[in-house]
């Protein structure tokens, strides 16, 4: 590695060193500079425990255990200096010891993850959030024989790198990245470069390990919620026109929500499906976050008049760790029930027409879009 001198047009080597030189040590230092940093290993993960030993009959532990963003499990190994001959079986005995962890084992060691490093985060919002899925049962993990490999060491033994390319021939996902410490004064430095497979060669790969069956169930069940949700939202707009102009415009979807703006800035009109409930809501984000809780404080001092009009209580959702604001009004089902479809529909047409007309004149008020 060289450093660039800009003023003299010239380029200055850097000092390689051992982590060993340079007092790192493995679980101390390169272990939490990944499980701090996870992108370092040239793609999004997800770390959900450090120090693993749940396995039954062994008290062995992994390094990190991650997720990336197919769901798949990724066992990371660290070995500073010099990786040692049995890097390889002990990652695959890992991963084999992975293999059968459950959906609900994944939360409750993520939890675990959580409650030691993020006190009040939940996992199951975590895992949503970072897998973009709209609720949690929509998240599917650990997935038939998707597990990963990632090794990181700054030296890879032949032994290591003759058995991984063998391994990788069979479609299993295993990575190897170099880990090179440099020095220059006080100031220190670090490179990480995949080894196994090439970059090149990953791409390539990856594609033929695709079409491994969990990754094509996985997509089917996909299509399965993705074709339901369209079809009730075709028959609820069939509803719901004859009767209001308010979705009118609005085409069916595959998400489990529809939304259309009130023509007043930021405040949108919204219906909502889950797997176990069903909404209609006024959504407020009409710029920052101090904008929008002024206007529902505004709102929820006339709350009694607003609930009257409606018919109903509402929930009051000022929603204090984010931008937005919600009001609410919500009843139980499960949208993947056809058996439920009518009733939900018509709670939903009549509760979205009730609600516009609770907040019409109060809507008329404000700046139009």
């Amino acid at each position: 590695m060289f450093k660039i001198d800009k003023h003299q047009n010239r380029i200055e080597k850097l000092e390689q060193s051992s982590f060993a030189e340079l007092g790192f040590r493995e679980r101390a230092h390169l272990q939490e500079w990944l499980a701090h940093k996870p992108d370092a290993l040239g793609e999004e993960l997800l770390v959900i425990q450090k120090e693993f030993a749940g396995f039954s009959d062994t008290s062995e532990r992994l390094d990190l255990l991650a997720i990336d963003k197919q769901g798949s499990l990724v066992i990371i190994e660290n070995k500073l200096d010099d990786t040692g001959r049995d890097v390889t079986w002990q990652a695959m005995k890992y991963a084999s010891y992975c293999s059968r962890l459950t959906k609900d084992d994944i939360r409750q060691i993520f939890q675990s993850y959580l409650d030691r490093y993020s006190f009040g985060s939940k996992a199951e919002d975590e895992l949503c959030a970072f897998l973009d899925a709209d609720e949690y049962q929509e998240v599917v993990l650990n997935k038939g024989v998707t597990q990963r490999i990632m090794l990181v060491a700054a030296n890879f033994r032949k032994e290591v790198t003759s058995t991984v390319l063998w391994l990788a021939s069979f479609k299993l996902r295993i990575q190897c990245f170099r880990v090179t410490p440099f020095s220059r004064g006080d100031d220190l430095f670090l490179t990480i470069d995949q080894i196994i497979p090439t970059k090149d060669a990953e791409e390539f790969m990856i594609g033929l390990a695709s079409k491994a069956q969990d990754e094509i169930e996985g997509i089917e069940a996909e299509k399965v919620r993705y074709t339901l949700r369209r079809e009730f939202w075709s028959v609820l707009l069939a509803a719901t026109n004859p009767r209001t102009d308010l979705f009118r415009t609005v085409a069916p979807g595959i998400r489990n929500w529809l939304s259309v703006n009130t023509g007043r800035r930021g405040i949108s009109l919204a219906l909502v499906v889950r797997r176990e409930s069903a909404r209609v809501e006024v959504y407020i984000d009409v710029g920052s976050k101090e904008s929008n809780e002024h206007l529902f404080d505004t709102w929820f001092r006339d709350r009694a008049e607003i609930e009257q009009s409606f018919g109903e209580t509402l929930t009051w959702e000022r929603l204090d760790d984010k931008r937005a604001c919600r009001i609410k009004a919500e009843r139980p089902g499960n949208v993947f029930d056809r058996e439920q479809w009518p009733e939900l529909i018509d709670y939903m047409v009549d509760a979205v027409i009730r609600l516009e007309r609770a907040f019409r004149d109060r809507l008329a008020t404000l700046p139009a879009k």
